[in-house]
């Protein structure tokens, strides 16, 4: 009996510290999204008629998830423009929104395409991708908003907002090809009025010309370089 109480004050202790742990936790937490709803839908928004342009890829029209997150990274909507689109691009296009609001700042913009090279080995921002991982208690569809999901992505999909030179947070995109991801991204921020960029963070190629004007293969990584490798039907982005 004695074993038994005492199990039991120790589960009672071990749970009201973990709860006790949590809140103080969800204290330094945002509460919900900063930004106005009519900000958000209007970004989401852009998904329906984005992804029936050129934007290269494996499927026409793109079918991609979409999400926004406000300058504390917190999840303020997710939608999707396809009932196929693949469920595990919702979480990749929340930690794109993430990622992109994360580094980017009011005096330089950083889309995850321009991530891709210095976060491969040897590159200035190896381990990036180990920082800040994404919380999988809100894996299921329809979860997450109000909170900080967290994630890191370094490939094509996530650009940061930009209203009156500041950041107010991130879009991230996921469902194609990571050069499509950024195609739509980019488009849909644009669409929305809110790409005021303090510096160009569209995606680059890499070219094939290397150091001292070596020609090498034109997908080879220099983790020098903010650029990723073409995808397949890559396409120019404008606006």
């Amino acid at each position: 009996m004695f074993r038994h109480r005492l199990a039991v004050m120790v589960a009672a202790l071990w749970i009201a510290g973990i709860t006790g742990a949590f809140a103080q936790d969800q204290g330094n937490q945002p509460a919900g999204c900063s930004l106005s709803p009519t900000v958000v839908s209007n970004v989401l928004g852009q998904l329906a008629s984005v992804v029936h342009l050129s934007n290269g890829g494996l499927f026409s029209p793109n079918r991609m998830w979409a999400a926004v997150v406000d300058r504390q990274g917190v999840l303020c909507g997710v939608t999707r423009s396809d009932p196929d689109a693949w469920p595990g691009s919702r979480d990749i296009a929340i930690a794109k929104a993430f990622t992109a609001n994360a580094f980017s700042s009011h005096t330089l913009a950083l889309s995850t395409a321009n991530l891709y090279g210095p976060t491969q080995p040897g590159g200035s921002l190896y381990g990036l991708n180990n920082s800040n991982p994404f919380n999988p208690v809100f894996n299921a569809q329809g979860t997450g908003n109000g909170f900080a999901v967290g994630g890191i992505i370094t490939f094509g999909g996530g650009v940061a907002l930009y209203r009156n030179g500041q950041v107010i947070g991130g879009l991230g995109v996921s469902g194609d090809t990571s050069c499509a991801d950024h195609a739509v991204a980019y488009r849909m921020r644009a669409q929305a009025a809110l790409g005021g960029t303090p510096s160009s963070d569209n995606i680059s190629y890499y070219t094939g010309l290397g150091a001292g004007g070596l020609i090498t293969s034109p997908d080879q990584v220099d983790p020098s370089e903010f650029k990723q490798p073409h995808c397949l039907g890559a396409t120019d982005v404008t606006p």
